[in-house]
């Protein structure tokens, strides 16, 4: 029997195992539930997970429960080992099958397959290798479901992702940009203006996605000015810069350990501005290197067709801005001009950075427009693969 639990920040990695006969519960009764360990208690054979829905459940097991630890990567159930329930941990992903009906939110087990935080962790190294080699992030344009394709605007490029039966989707968190709050999606999910992240190879002309995994959701990018900062919340006001409102309230925006914050040199500032003002020709300011950027979850992943060929608007801006270093809060003061993306919010006040870009005073007078492209060029979590364990 093969199970597909969701590892840390929403990628699918498949627990495999033949489960032993007498652990195997009928087909038509069978149940699992998939998610992260978060307490054991050994004496009452218990233990505590959040689920890939996000919901705290407990698991319930007895002596004939069968627990088995399945090594990253193996089909194999001989190279699986027979476990007990004390030595489960925080931060193992389980899979726990049950022949009985789920009680409220109470799954008692007939088995369960485990992967170990340590191996959750080589996994995720290995997800986030592939996600720099091959992975693509960009802005969702035409959907066509008859034929399963999604135009994405990457950079200056415009790609096509095509999915297929096998294509795995997931949906960020209105309130989260991590993937590990990511939660199991379909197809008919994806909007117009979704920022998306695939994974998959490009056909040799490099127009072209076979989606594998797919990551989506909504976000806001706006340029705005700050009102106030209270650096012991992590929070600040901003006037959003497109609302002509003048009575409109400003718009807090939390800054967590998650947030992306970088500043741009003033002479950086100056090149962009002359890359993004109106009538600039392209390959004015040099900004590709004709290789094209391939940017996925990891951060710079180089491969045929990416976007920010030489002299394209949004060659390189990615590479440029993720290795800028850190900026703390306290480098920002009231008045001050940023680009930043936010989460969509469940209370649309109230939103988290994902990326704020500070210094962009001389781009913003060049041309107020360049926003959307500046931070759409920026891979979604700075260079991300590293996020959601």
């Amino acid at each position: 029997m093969k199970f597909c639990g969701i590892i840390v920040f929403g990628l699918a990695v498949c627990l495999a195992a033949t489960i032993p006969a007498q652990a195997q519960p009928a087909a038509s009764a069978t149940l699992r539930v998939s998610g992260t360990v978060t307490a054991v208690d050994a004496a009452k054979n218990q233990l505590t997970i959040k689920s890939d829905k996000g919901e705290e459940m407990a698991v319930e097991t007895s002596e004939r429960t069968v627990v088995l630890r399945i090594p990253p990567g193996e089909t194999d159930v001989k190279k699986a080992s027979r476990i007990t329930v004390g030595e489960l941990a925080p931060g193992d992903r389980v899979v726990a099958v049950s022949k009985t009906p789920i009680e409220g939110k109470v799954v008692t087990a007939s088995s369960i397959l485990d992967m170990s935080k340590a191996d959750v962790a080589k996994e995720h190294e290995q997800e986030q290798e592939d996600w720099k080699k091959r992975g693509t992030t960009g802005n969702v344009g035409a959907i066509d479901a008859a034929a399963k394709t999604v135009t994405l605007k990457v950079g200056a490029r415009t790609l096509t992702a095509q999915m297929s039966d096998k294509t795995e989707y997931h949906k960020y968190s209105p309130d989260s940009a991590q993937f590990r709050d990511a939660t199991p999606s379909d197809f008919a999910a994806i909007k117009p203006g979704d920022q998306m992240k695939v994974l998959g190879n490009k056909s040799a002309d490099g127009n072209t996605i076979e989606a594998e995994k797919v990551v989506f959701g909504a976000f806001r990018q706006l340029a705005a000015t700050i009102v106030s900062i209270n650096a012991a919340s992590g929070e600040m006001t901003v006037k959003d810069l497109a609302n002509t409102n003048k009575k409109a309230p400003p718009l807090t925006i939390k800054i967590n350990p998650d947030s992306t914050m970088k500043k741009l040199p003033a002479m950086m500032a100056q090149m962009l501005a002359r890359r993004y003002a109106p009538g600039a020709q392209q390959g004015a300011a040099g900004g590709g290197d004709g290789r094209g950027e391939g940017r996925g979850f990891g951060g710079q992943g180089r491969g045929p067709g990416g976007p920010g060929g030489r002299g394209g608007r949004g060659g390189d801006i990615g590479q440029m801005l993720d290795n800028l270093p850190a900026m703390p809060l306290s480098e920002l003061k009231p008045g001050d001009a940023i680009m930043v993306t936010t989460t969509i919010g469940s209370d649309p006040s109230r939103v988290t950075a994902t990326m704020l870009l500070a210094g962009v005073e001389p781009l913003l007078t060049a041309s107020p427009s360049a926003t959307r492209d500046i931070m759409s060029g920026w891979n979604l979590g700075g260079g991300g693969g590293g996020e959601g364990q």
